[in-house]
């Protein structure tokens, strides 16, 4: 699946719900579905800084594509960070770099979140996009 293709799914799951609480109650069950990250991912190297919640994410470079597993002791933190793993993970590195992340806006989400939450969003956006970053110029080097 694409990029758009993921974000485009995620704003059809969203337009399914009228209400905010619902939205939310989403945005949880997404966290809780994130599969389970291995502990010994879960260290300083690993937190998104910049988050009030302490965020880990990794990410294995596999086949040409990245892959990431996230977790967060915070449950809204925790499916923020499941959307955003759900729409990149999976992808190659150029296409991530390149990626614009038109879903946030489309399901009204930065407009829903507290200024700490937005500011953590977008330290978590930013990690992913160094990651990609890294990985397209070790590529490049490569060829």
């Amino acid at each position: 699946m694409t990029i758009k293709e993921s974000q485009d799914r995620i704003i059809e799951d969203f337009a399914a719900f009228e209400e905010w609480t619902d939205k939310y109650e989403y945005i949880i069950q997404s966290g809780e579905d994130l599969p389970p990250m291995d502990p010994q991912y879960k260290t300083d190297d690993n937190l998104i800084r910049g988050c009030q919640s302490r965020v880990w994410l990794h990410a294995d470079f596999k086949d040409g594509l990245l892959h990431f597993t996230a977790d967060s002791d915070a449950q809204i933190t925790k499916g923020l960070v499941s959307l955003v793993t759900t729409v990149l993970s999976g992808q190659s590195p150029a296409d991530i770099a390149d990626a614009e992340l038109f879903f946030i806006d489309a399901i009204g989400l930065r407009s829903h979140l507290s200024p700490t939450r937005a500011n953590g969003l977008l330290a978590m956006l930013k990690q992913i996009k160094m990651y990609a970053l890294g990985y397209k110029v070790q590529q490049a080097q490569k060829n």
